[in-house]
């Protein structure tokens, strides 16, 4: 008894502790991952096309090309196929060189940010060759949704679907839930939450435009793979996986998406991880089928596949595994307790 009386305040002065260092710990991580790729945002490689006649274009890429590192530059021969460009999500905007001067083509379904951003840089591009600034004439080849031309409430969207996956992950874990049935409750609810969110946001909000159903399939694979890979975690690790998967999914999945600019906007590698994480491989995927007609969603959706497929065979296989292990601690019983003694 005085041992354990002893023992537990020592106990307590370690969770103390380690709560006192842990919390500004993940203060420090969430200002980082959030604050840190806001306060950096530039164009970094992002994909501009110009069009027009030989002479004017290199002229213009020329003058591009005096912001370093800012555009990938790509070239068409006339407006019309610029915009196809657009509409097929290669670029996010275009540089059109027409006899009345530089025209720009831009997409605010892809982000509103970046069409400001290809605004500007055009009309201080223009008025530094000697023309005026306002008379650069745009024209929004893939408009955003007129509920929300701004991209909020898309971006806003982004984080339920994480938390939703994170809950039913952890929720499925909790209640003890393994193997098949664990699987099939997350599908279930991936499922149910990606047709209530397509009635929100679709249906209510009126901030996504595309096919209904493929919009409710988009959201339910994203919530599905930020579901799997926590209870896969949590299937392998314990408890622990939920806290793994919960960092990876919203403190990193979340800031690193662009969902409120743009992948190539934010510093690198920061972009690129972001669209391999549920959350930014779910934000591409829900702007093409909602506003490019499914241009461009083939890769995000094989991202979103795959952390669905590895995160539910994790599921499995912990749920094999612990079974093993609960066999195992089974012994059989000695012989001279199986077995009756012979007796001459």
């Amino acid at each position: 008894m005085p041992t354990t009386s002893a023992a537990s305040p020592q106990a307590h002065r370690r969770h103390m502790i380690a709560v006192v260092v842990l919390a500004p710990v993940l203060v420090a991580l969430a200002l980082w991952a959030f604050a840190w790729p806001a306060s950096r945002t530039a164009p970094r490689d992002l994909p501009l096309g110009v069009a027009g006649p030989a002479t004017a274009v290199t002229q213009v890429e020329r003058q591009l090309s005096a912001h370093e590192g800012a555009f990938e530059i790509h070239r068409y021969a006339d407006e019309a196929a610029a915009r196809e460009a657009i509409e097929n999500r290669t670029v996010y905007g275009a540089v059109v060189v027409t006899a009345q001067g530089p025209e720009l083509l831009t997409a605010s379904a892809a982000s509103p940010v970046v069409a400001q951003l290809l605004q500007q840089a055009v009309a201080q591009q223009a008025a530094a060759s000697g023309g005026s600034g306002a008379q650069v004439r745009t024209v929004d080849v893939v408009p955003a949704a007129a509920n929300d031309p701004r991209g909020g409430a898309f971006s806003a969207s982004v984080l339920p679907l994480a938390l939703a996956g994170v809950a039913a992950g952890a929720v499925v874990t909790l209640l003890g839930v393994r193997g098949l049935r664990a699987t099939g409750t997350l599908v279930a609810a991936a499922a149910l939450v990606g047709v209530v969110a397509a009635a929100v946001a679709h249906s209510w909000l009126g901030v996504l435009t595309g096919d209904w159903w493929a919009e409710a399939a988009s959201l339910a694979l994203t919530t599905l793979a930020a579901s799997s890979v926590i209870a896969g975690l949590a299937a392998l690790f314990g408890t622990a996986g939920i806290a793994l998967g919960g960092l990876t999914v919203i403190l990193l999945g979340n800031p690193f998406s662009g969902a409120s600019s743009a992948p190539q906007l934010l510093p690198e590698p920061v972009g690129t991880i972001g669209q391999w994480l549920p959350p930014g491989a779910g934000a591409s995927l829900l702007r093409s089928v909602s506003f490019f007609d499914g241009a461009a969603a083939l890769g995000p959706a094989l991202t979103l596949t795959w952390w669905a497929t590895l995160g539910l065979g994790a599921v499995l296989l912990g749920s094999a595994l612990k079974r093993r292990t609960e066999d195992g601690t089974t012994e059989p019983a000695p012989a001279a307790e199986r077995e009756p003694a012979l007796s001459n």
